[in-house]
């Protein structure tokens, strides 16, 4: 396990970035949950229909992001399972947990493993909010062309959720460094 590498943050924190470069260094497979995610969902029972349901109605996004939580929490137990030896990025959500119950399984489930690495901008988590708000508004313009505000908030409530810290054995602040650098100073970091 000591060979596995997880990165974890809020959105737009350079997670998946970061998780290419340790993987070309390090000569390791490079796995991000979001390829696997829609198919360990439905393992357990995840249903399209409710989920798009939930986002048209008045809970839209933020409703969705809810209903995600026991399935993200699979995703977890699965990727790891399935994928060892790797680079692993979680999407943000995988990470942030508001169940007790379902945090609990995921840090059961990562405390085996001694890199659980959180990338975030800034020590300071209202600076880290806005430096990655105004990244993912940017990306989503791009992208999508309009951006839900709800998700401004949602990426907020990400940065500053202790769940992160919690399951985080490395923490590391990405500001004014390009990812060269911030791979960098991860490598010394890591128990391998």
């Amino acid at each position: 396990m000591a060979s596995t590498i997880i990165l974890i943050g809020p959105m737009c924190a350079g997670k998946s970035t970061i998780a290419e470069l340790l993987s070309e260094k390090l000569n390791l497979p490079h796995h991000s949950v979001d390829d696997d995610r829609w198919t360990y969902y439905k393992e357990i029972g995840y249903d399209e229909s409710v989920a798009a349901q939930i986002a048209k109605s008045d809970q839209g996004m933020v409703g969705l992001l809810r209903y995600w939580k026991p399935f993200e929490a699979h995703a977890v137990e699965r990727v790891l399972a399935d994928h060892p030896d790797c680079v692993i990025d979680f999407g943000a959500g995988h990470s942030v947990y508001e169940d007790e119950t379902l945090f609990a399984r995921v840090e059961r489930t990562l405390s085996p493993y001694p890199n659980v690495i959180l990338l975030l901008p800034s020590p300071d988590l209202d600076e880290s909010a806005a430096i990655l708000n105004d990244r993912f508004e940017k990306l989503v313009l791009k992208e999508v062309g309009h951006v839900d505000p709800a998700l401004f908030e949602v990426n907020t409530q990400f940065v500053k959720h202790p769940s992160n810290h919690k399951l985080a054995k490395i923490v590391v602040y990405t500001n004014g460094k390009t990812p060269d650098e911030t791979c960098a100073e991860i490598l010394p970091k890591l128990n391998l």
